[in-house]
């Protein structure tokens, strides 16, 4: 039986594809309350309990622990190590950002673009939402009149995914990232924690509760990293994991189930399939551009379009989307991935 060990080496995988459903995933989630208001009940949150926007999300945090921890065990050095990470996030996150400021911005504003300019909240936009820490998501007279008045949504989870690559750092630094039982000893620990912390009443502020929840997948997506080579790929195990989430929807194991679910899923997905699903591979990976791109394109398809539904917020806002996240990654995020190893290269001269 094919183990995920025996297939994770290259790139010959449906990653790049399943990031980029999940990305669209997140805008038919988002198109609910932005296009009806923030109380509007988002796909799949009565049935499971998660909307489809926040399974999203575990999806890329599970992937992302994954090959985060690949990416580290890989590279040749901390310092590569790091510039691929900032490289991966910033450059996009940046030109993403001044966009919405410099273009949507004044064009989407209330307020004349000399008073929208002379506004202190404008010229604070690009370094908070580059900071990461306490975004910023609201823009002077940016879709005031709409039902969801923020132009930023999406963005918030950036800060956990880099405390969560700081984190593979720290413990690969130390050399437990090599040691498999150490490593599975201490992430076990934190995934109990996570799974019994709402049980036993533990109180913890906003940012750490939020952590919590999405470094979860992160670490599962760690775990299957560390085990690789022992873990089977089976539809007919995937099935079986389906059916005792199902049975155990009602209890505390529940999101630790769901989790483990999808992670099996997803790397069945990942390596099984075959043949022209793979295609996809050569058009590239757009799903970052997808995810950043979204929101205040959602938000600027009903300024251009007027009220809609949350279908026909999807249908407009698609395509608005597709088009800078192409862009972002042929002109911005790919040749600054393609540049690291130069810069790498030319650090390591200096040094």
């Amino acid at each position: 039986m094919i183990r995920i060990g025996d297939v994770s080496d290259g790139r010959d995988n449906n990653f790049n594809l399943i990031r980029a459903i999940a990305a669209v995933a997140v805008l038919v989630s988002h198109a609910h309350p932005i296009a009806l208001g923030p109380g509007a009940q988002e796909p799949l949150i009565a049935l499971l309990g998660h909307t489809l926007g926040t399974l999203a999300v575990f999806t890329f945090f599970i992937l992302s622990g994954f090959l985060i921890a690949t990416s580290y065990a890989r590279s040749r050095s901390n310092t590569g190590f790091i510039l691929a990470r900032i490289l991966r996030i910033y450059p996009g996150l940046f030109i993403s950002v001044l966009f919405v400021m410099a273009f949507l911005g004044p064009v989407a504003s209330s307020l004349t673009v000399s008073q929208y300019f002379s506004d202190p909240s404008v010229w604070s936009f690009i370094p908070r939402n580059m900071l990461l820490i306490q975004p910023q998501y609201s823009l002077p007279g940016v879709f005031s009149t709409q039902p969801y008045t923020r132009v930023e949504g999406s963005i918030w989870t950036l800060f956990h995914e880099v405390v969560c690559y700081i984190g593979v750092f720290f413990v690969g630094g130390i050399g437990l990232l090599q040691r498999r039982y150490g490593i599975t000893a201490l992430l076990v620990i934190y995934v109990i924690f996570c799974t019994l912390k709402p049980a036993l009443g533990i109180s913890t502020f906003y940012l750490l509760d939020k952590f919590l929840v999405v470094s979860l997948p992160f670490v599962i997506g760690v775990l299957i990293f560390v085990w690789q080579d022992r873990i089977p790929l089976s539809i007919w195990i995937a099935l079986a994991l389906t059916a005792v989430t199902w049975a155990l929807r009602d209890s505390i194991l529940y999101d630790l189930c769901l989790l483990s679910t999808m992670a099996y899923w997803l790397f069945w997905l990942a390596y099984v399939p075959k043949g022209w699903i793979r295609r996809y591979n050569q058009l590239g990976d757009y799903s970052y551009g997808i995810y950043i791109y979204a929101f205040p394109m959602q938000g600027f398809a009903i300024w251009l379009f007027g009220p809609q539904s949350p279908l026909e917020n999807m249908i407009y806002a698609l395509p608005l989307t597709i088009l800078p996240s192409v862009l972002s990654w042929h002109y911005i995020e790919k040749p600054c991935l393609g540049a690291r190893r130069t810069i790498t290269a030319r650090l390591s001269t200096q040094g």
